[in-house]
């Protein structure tokens, strides 16, 4: 396995991407690159790294300072936790595993920490230790693996719909229903479908920072993972097959349904949808995370790092809200012993 890391061309030092600019910065003297020229042999460094198995783990040798780094199976991108210069390991996202595209990350670290300090202090009953600033210091971007889904299906439907008019005649009223063959049929083109690929991600929070702005998207190089994580995919596209037919069928029915105006009612409703092509691409998207471990629970945070959009289900502190209830309580109680007096 081969590790690779970005050399600064005038002084050295390992270059980072830089969201800011969308460009990649040397941390030591302050210089700027753009990607042609990050990509070109001269500021490149590969070295081979010997690969130990310790059991799920593996472990790498740091290219700067020589200190073993251990990754889990689906790492591609860290740091080296005792030189802190950035690692990215190649030969995870060579062949098959490379990715197609990429949305580099649009918020930097300081942006990503504001914004998640500023919805935080929203949050009256949060433990007082998230404001500190050994927990901001765990905010780490991370680029998590994504099945990029588009299809151009045919869709038909045929029903019975039924209309309703009332009307009235003297002392009577009277209704008059009316029955058609209904029939809709066209072609459908779904874009964008998004599939987590990775297992140890948490579902409800890849769903939660979605949507992404696909059009932004830009074709993969490995450049763009220079100082930060990265994971690859483990999960591949055939495992998802019936996850997402089911999700065209139901979406192809919604369209079909809305297409058929005009009828009060539809019944005996029979739908025939194939999906006549489709394309799948592999996608690496910039997510902030952070973690909380709180009374053996871990709490997870996470913020789209092109958008800015949170998700995240925060601790509780108990003893400020129970006292806060009961303040309340106290509050009400008071106020209806005054009106009662009164009265």
């Amino acid at each position: 396995m081969d590790v690779l890391t970005y050399k600064c061309p005038n002084c050295g030092g390992e270059l980072l991407f830089d969201p800011e600019t969308q460009k990649f910065k040397c941390e030591y003297c302050l210089s700027y690159f753009d990607q042609k020229e990050v990509e070109s042999p001269d500021l490149s460094t590969e070295k081979q790294s010997s690969t130990e198995h310790v059991e799920e783990a593996l472990v790498y040798h740091c290219p700067s300072c020589g200190a073993e780094i251990v990754t889990d199976s689906t790492t591609a991108a860290t740091f080296c936790f005792y030189c802190h210069n950035p690692v990215i390991l190649s030969g995870r996202l060579d062949g098959s595993m490379k990715p197609d595209l990429v949305i580099p990350f649009v918020l930097d670290r300081e942006e990503a920490v504001r914004r998640f300090s500023d919805w935080i202090r929203k949050k009256w009953f949060v433990p007082k230790a998230f404001f500190s600033k050994d927990q901001i210091e765990k905010v780490s971007g991370i680029y998590f693996p994504y099945w990029l889904y588009e299809c151009h299906a045919k869709g038909s439907l045929e029903a019975i719909g039924n209309t309703v008019r009332t009307w009235r005649s003297g002392n009577y009223r009277y209704t008059e229903h009316s029955f058609f063959k209904v029939r809709r049929a066209g072609d459908l083109y779904f874009h964008n479908l998004m599939k987590k690929a990775l297992r140890k991600t948490d579902a409800a929070l890849c769903e939660g920072i979605l949507p992404f702005e696909i059009e932004k998207t830009v074709p993969f190089s490995m450049t763009f993972l220079s100082g930060f994580h990265a994971d690859k995919r483990d999960i591949e596209i055939q495992e998802l097959s019936d996850e997402i037919a089911g999700e065209i069928q139901q979406y192809a029915r919604q369209m079909l349904q809305e297409s058929a105006q005009g009828y009060a009612s539809l019944s005996g409703e029979n739908y025939d949808i194939k999906i006549v092509c489709d394309r799948v691409q592999y996608v690496l998207v910039p997510v902030w995370i952070l973690t909380y471990p709180k009374n053996g629970k871990t709490y997870y945070y996470a913020m789209n790092g092109q958008t800015g959009k949170v998700c995240g289900v925060l601790p509780i502190n108990w003893k400020k809200l129970l006292l806060c209830a009961a303040l309340l309580v106290v509050g009400v109680f008071s106020i209806l012993m005054l009106g009662g007096y009164f009265l």
